[in-house]
């Protein structure tokens, strides 16, 4: 595949922390890889003006368009949006992996589960990273160095984790090779969100292009 791979990077993204760590890993992914993968932000896209349905079309729009998925799932309770597009992903079958860096135990799967509620585990083409976030950046906070520097080292081995697994879900076998049926999953993704998302796309030709740019890309049958 000679073409970037484009990654929908879902999270959270509504305080100064949330959106400076998105572009940190955002930068190291595309830096670690070689430009192999390159993230699209929902935050970059954000308009300050014309909200509410506007915004969840355009981000919607980018998940289907994305070559593969990357969804932070920190917190005590998963933000619900990232929920969304994450299941939006796994209905068009988009190669995903799932990041946590929270070590608090949270969910309802028990020691030996992914903290978080049972129904969003257990899909395919899709790689779960669970580290400790906490312990990772005193491994590498040592001594006297600068921040800058613990912020690059954490955040190198941050991407070389994701990197990995986003190779790993690529070589995954799609679950349809028919480029039909698939299709016809794009034009109901469309459609079932309502709110004017079939009107915001408003191309004849969008769906065609989508399938066709990810089978070219081997991520389709």
């Amino acid at each position: 595949m000679s073409d970037a791979l484009r990654i929908y990077f879902a999270g959270d993204l509504f305080n100064h922390k949330d959106l400076i760590g998105n572009a940190l890993l955002a930068a190291s992914i595309e830096k670690e890889s070689a430009g192999k993968y390159q993230c699209i932000l929902p935050q970059d896209l954000e308009q300050a003006v014309n909200r509410k349905e506007h915004i969840r079309n355009q981000d919607l729009k980018m998940v289907m368009e994305a070559d593969l998925g990357l969804f932070n799932f920190d917190g005590a309770d998963l933000d619900s949006g990232t929920v969304v597009e994450f299941m939006l992903a796994k209905q068009l079958d988009i190669p995903s992996v799932v990041l946590r860096s929270d070590f608090r135990n949270a969910g309802d799967q028990g020691g030996d589960g992914d903290n978080w509620n049972l129904m969003c585990s257990f899909y395919p083409r899709t790689e779960v990273i669970s580290v400790n976030g906490m312990e990772w950046y005193q491994q590498v906070r040592k001594g006297e160095q600068h921040i800058n520097v613990t912020i690059e080292k954490l955040y190198a081995l941050l991407a070389a984790r994701v990197i990995e697994a986003l190779d790993k879900v690529c070589a995954d076998k799609p679950l349809s090779t028919d480029p039909k049926l698939m299709e016809q999953l794009y034009h109901w993704a469309i459609k079932f969100p309502g709110g004017g998302l079939h009107d915001f796309i408003d191309d004849a030709g969008w769906v065609a292009d989508v399938v066709e740019n990810k089978r070219r890309k081997g991520l389709m049958g």
